[in-house]
């Protein structure tokens, strides 16, 4: 399988779209777990790394920082 690149701050698009009708998430946490945070309504979730890979669908904005 293969890997996806994705650092903190990235602002990614998942397969399936937040119930408030956005689809752009932004990455605040990264370690085993992965905190993901809506950008239409602030939410914010945490999933285990694995899994968000698996529903990850491709990266919008990369971060460019230190």
């Amino acid at each position: 399988m293969e890997e996806k690149e994705f650092a903190l701050n990235d602002i990614v698009e998942m397969k399936k779209q937040h119930p408030c009708g956005t689809n752009r998430w932004k990455i605040i946490r990264l370690g085993m777990d992965i905190r993901i945070k809506c950008e239409g309504c602030g939410h914010s979730v945490l999933i285990p790394r694995r899994e968000f890979s698996r529903k990850m669908k491709k990266i919008l904005v990369k971060h460019e920082g230190e």
